[in-house]
């Protein structure tokens, strides 16, 4: 990939798949991987359930595109989305592409991008497919995203106290379940083997590397931390770190 403000990325996301409460913050997590050049979102405009979205789009300079659903019961927003992606990808107009949502049917799809030498992100709840995200170079759940304050939509359909609660809950565990965290401490080893090479400790930075070619969906925030670095840190008791005097580079070991 380019430098991040060289990169460009197409935002594609599918409005029955995703929520409205969280664009801005998915805006901000994609804008950290490039610039944002095209911004689309998919939906049929004509049903009452996408009104939530409307009052979002214009603040955002989301583009809104119409798919009727043909037969009831059948989503056709991800083949229109798709459509498009493959329309993005043969004009070369991006680098990389930001798929939004949940949905299992754009596997195929993150792996054709991929296959074509573009960067893929994917966002989406944690219920999402593993095939999707393993499909992905980077992808990032939703509930690790800030929650904008509900519109009027939001509150008429969760009711204002139980949005108010699900905004403010805070997901940060104690820190001494992370060391009985098992699958966490396997990752975190696996990562470790392929960053140290044939030396005792790794820098951090290629640990965080091998952690995202191994699962793109990995992500401190998952485990209430908003860094790697804060994340090992929380884990003293398996692992060590020490800084290079010479630069800023942490070196991290885990402990006998």
């Amino acid at each position: 990939m380019k430098k991040n403000n060289e990169t460009s990325i197409a935002l594609l996301i599918d409005g029955d798949n995703a929520q409205p409460k969280r664009l801005a913050a998915v805006i901000e997590e994609v804008s950290k991987q490039g610039t944002i050049t095209i911004r689309r979102i998919y939906g049929d405009w004509t049903s009452p359930g996408m009104n939530s979205w409307k009052e979002r789009l214009n603040a955002n300079a989301i583009q809104p595109v119409q798919q009727f659903a043909y037969t009831k019961g059948k989503n056709s927003t991800d083949s229109s989305l798709i459509i498009d992606a493959m329309d993005i990808l043969h004009g070369r107009l991006v680098d990389g592409f930001a798929l939004v949502s949940s949905d299992s049917d754009y596997t195929r799809l993150a792996t054709r991008l991929r296959e074509a030498g573009l960067f893929v992100m994917g966002v989406g709840e944690q219920k999402t497919p593993e095939a999707f995200v393993k499909a992905c170079e980077r992808f990032i759940y939703v509930e690790n995203l800030e929650v904008q304050e509900p519109g009027p939509a939001d509150r008429e359909s969760l009711g204002a106290t139980a949005a108010t609660k699900r905004d403010r809950r805070s997901t940060k565990p104690v820190a001494g379940a992370l060391s009985t965290n098992k699958d966490l401490l396997k990752k975190l080893r696996k990562a470790f083997d392929i960053a140290k090479g044939d030396e005792e400790e790794a820098s951090l930075s290629l640990i965080g590397q091998a952690l995202r070619r191994l699962d793109p969906g990995f992500d401190p925030r998952t485990f209430g931390y908003a860094s790697l670095s804060s994340l090992i840190g929380a884990l003293k008791d398996k692992l060590e770190t020490r800084r290079e005097e010479k630069g800023n580079t942490v070196m991290v070991r885990f402990r006998e």
